[in-house]
């Protein structure tokens, strides 16, 4: 009704400026359409249609920055066993089973150890002959050859002094014109080869050996010691004992059955007390510090959680499959021995954790230059509100600054359309 007022009264002010002019008419006329429709549109837009938004609000609570992983359990490096045979044998007994918890002592494995005892003997012998001629090379020689030389050094002393009195009697003799020159030359001749055959023995009976053959002996003796050692060695091991109290967790083989030298015989840990190998991927390194708290389970114990901390932190990155990885450690306590070595678990370890803190739903936040900032719910209508942020994780993110303590805050609109600043909303379930 009052369009058509308005639209009555300008073309009558038309018709009266006019003055009759065609053209100014139809201007006129164009001007009060245009009027016409503005009233007419001007109460659509007033009347926009508010968003049907999905909300979140701010809360108080803690929050924690986790890093999920997997891992493998294995025993503790001090407290685990394993056996190799020393030598290609026969395993003559097996005294456990796996799964048997064994004590301190106990006799685990038997090899049959007859050749290793031959070997042993062997051994010993060719030590004894090597010790023999090192104490052979230590006194000169042996008992037999020292009496020898002993007789052989008296006669020739006893020789010696012989020539030295005939050569001071064919001297008198000579002074006196009793004995010729020659006489006295032959006297000199027999005390130089009586003193020269002296010299020898005295030389044999210092240093009877030489430097070479001294060597020869020291090595020979090295040789038969190692040789002796190793086959003692391998005697111990035919025998297998466990060195402390655990559980057998492994046993390869079977009672009879061939083995070759380094064969694995049987492993052997204390499970009380167990190692989780934690395989964390590149980008969350920067996250791991020792002592935080590491969460582990086990999908064939559902709803188990045994509860740890980080022992030690990467220091290398390696390739595992198609992931970078970095291997930290965590020990666990496993009393009830429910974990079982190379297994694989899943790991959190949580980075951080705070407390009272106000926190809001991860996908409520948006970034925008990398600022922060969300769309807060205020008497029906978007604001944007920047915001400061510090832990977050998969599904929270903590609120330092921007909002309060139940601040609503806008998720998403229905029919994916987007939240614009100032637009009217109103809230769905």
């Amino acid at each position: 009704m009052f369009s058509r007022l308005l639209t009555k009264r300008i073309l009558a002010s038309n018709n009266h400026n006019s003055n009759g002019h065609p053209a100014r008419r139809r201007r006129n006329t164009w001007l009060a359409a245009g009027v016409v429709a503005a009233v007419v549109l001007i109460p659509i837009f007033s009347r926009r249609a508010p968003l049907a938004v999905h909300v979140t609000t701010v809360e108080r609570g803690p929050i924690r920055s986790l890093v999920s992983t997997n891992g493998k359990i294995e025993p503790l490096e001090n407290f685990y066993f394993e056996a190799h045979a020393p030598i290609a044998t026969v395993v003559k007994r097996l005294l456990v089973k796996e799964g048997d918890h064994v004590r301190k002592g106990q006799l685990l494995v038997q090899l049959d150890d007859a050749n290793i005892r031959s070997q042993a003997e062997h051994a010993k012998s060719q030590m004894t002959a090597a010790q023999s001629d090192q104490t052979d090379i230590s006194t000169g020689g042996t008992h037999e050859e020292l009496l020898t030389l002993d007789a052989l050094l008296t006669k020739a002393r006893s020789e010696r002094d012989a020539a030295q009195r005939s050569l001071e009697a064919f001297g008198r003799l000579q002074q006196q014109g009793a004995a010729a020159p020659g006489e006295v030359k032959q006297a000199e001749d027999r005390l130089h080869r009586a003193q020269a055959d002296l010299t020898l023995l005295e030389q044999k009976q210092k240093a009877r050996y030489s430097s070479p053959e001294i060597a020869k002996v020291t090595a020979q003796r090295s040789e038969a010691q190692a040789a002796y050692d190793a086959a003692e060695d391998a005697l111990s091991k035919s025998n297998i004992r466990a060195p402390f109290d655990g559980i057998v967790y492994s046993l390869p083989v079977k009672q009879g059955a061939y083995v070759q030298a380094g064969d694995l015989l049987l492993q052997q840990a204390d499970l009380t007390r167990v190692q989780v190998r934690l395989f964390v991927d590149e980008p969350d390194l920067g996250h791991l510090k020792p002592g935080q708290k590491v969460e582990v389970t086990w999908d064939a114990i559902p709803g188990r959680i045994w509860n740890g901390s980080l022992s030690a932190v990467p220091s290398t990155v390696k390739l595992s499959g198609a992931r970078h990885v970095g291997e930290a450690l965590c020990v666990l306590d496993n009393r009830d021995l429910r974990l079982l070595p190379n297994v694989t678990v899943g790991a959190t370890v949580v980075a951080a954790e705070h407390s009272g803190v106000l926190t809001l739903q991860r996908d409520a936040l948006r970034i925008d230059d990398t600022k922060p900032y969300v769309y807060q719910v205020v008497d029906g209508h978007l604001r944007r509100r920047e915001v400061e942020i510090s832990l977050q994780n998969l599904t929270r993110v903590e609120i330092t600054s921007g909002l309060s303590d139940n601040a609503v805050v806008a998720l998403t609109a229905d029919g994916s359309k987007p939240l614009v600043d100032g637009a009217p909303v109103k809230v769905v379930p």
